[in-house]
């Protein structure tokens, strides 16, 4: 494992002959590490970060904590998600066949730089390489089966889309931001730094208390309210202040997950989850559509 991963000016990685490569933004085109150019038009964007590991958040913002009409929580609460997630700028989201609940998160994301346990909260942010623009994606159609650990809800292939650039931790305040999600030009996400319950320092050392956060590990700090399901055809926009925009589009995809294991299903957690929807009148809704009605 490095000892240190550090960038000294707005990175994109994308790929390139003869493989993954690092870049930078230079208008409508992309100057290669190395040498040489292509187009953002025709790039081919990959997530730009290499982690080991991704640590996601489940509940940080007021504005998502009201929406659900919960407590807020007394500490953070943590789940992993696999490298395999990662995604690019521009790159397709894929929707499984037979399921209806593909739910969009706009996050920002945290890349450290330096290996960090057990630092305080007032160093953290000085362990700190970037911060990039990230969409948490959830299937919530497994939401019945994952109320935890977020494995099959959060953690398929593909559904952690990053970018497109990383910017160096010296060009961007934590303490001060404006989140905005868009769904086909509609603004269906905003919030500020403001909204969080716990800022980024606090969640980076909760964390580095726990386990070890190595250099290009990512940290998602949370969305805010009214994460809703994403359509076959939908692009989802994802722009905080400073760090630019990520954009995806979504596509249906012919892959059936009801082979073993567990199946997609809308549960009564799905409806709450996925819509916004009371438990009680989640769980009245499924009781009736069990029973035949609509």
């Amino acid at each position: 494992m490095d000892r240190e991963f550090s960038i000294e000016q707005r990175t994109v990685r994308v790929m390139a002959d003869p493989g993954p490569t690092w870049g930078q933004l230079d208008g409508d085109e992309i100057v290669l590490q190395g040498g040489g150019r292509i187009s953002q038009e025709n790039a081919r964007f990959l997530a730009p970060v290499t982690p080991s590991k991704i640590a996601a958040v489940h509940l940080t913002y007021r504005s998502r904590v009201d929406e659900y009409a919960a407590k807020v929580p007394p500490y953070p609460s943590f789940f992993l998600k696999p490298p395999t997630a990662l995604n690019g700028h521009r790159r397709t989201l894929h929707r499984p066949k037979g399921t209806r609940f593909l739910n969009y998160e706009g996050e920002l994301a945290v890349v450290i730089g330096k290996r960090m346990k057990g630092v305080p909260q007032a160093e953290v942010l000085d362990y700190v390489a970037g911060y990039t623009c990230a969409n948490d994606v959830g299937l919530h159609d497994y939401r019945h089966a994952d109320r935890g650990s977020m494995l099959r809800v959060k953690g398929q292939d593909g559904f952690l889309p990053m970018g497109p650039e990383l910017v160096p931790a010296r060009e961007f305040d934590p303490t001060s931001f404006t989140l905005r999600t868009s769904l086909n030009g509609d603004v269906v996400q905003e919030a500020t730094a403001d909204d969080l319950i716990w800022g980024v320092a606090y969640q980076l050392a909760d964390l580095c208390r726990l386990i070890t956060l190595e250099p290009g590990d990512v940290v998602l700090t949370g969305t805010p309210a009214n994460s809703r399901p994403m359509e076959a055809g939908d692009t989802v926009a994802v722009e905080i202040s400073g760090l630019g925009k990520l954009e995806n589009s979504v596509e249906d995809w012919d892959v059936d997950l009801s082979e073993a294991g567990e199946v997609p299903q809308t549960s009564a957690q799905t409806l709450h989850v996925a819509l916004a929807i009371p438990e009680d009148e989640a769980e009245q809704m499924v009781d009736e559509h069990a029973q035949g009605g609509t």
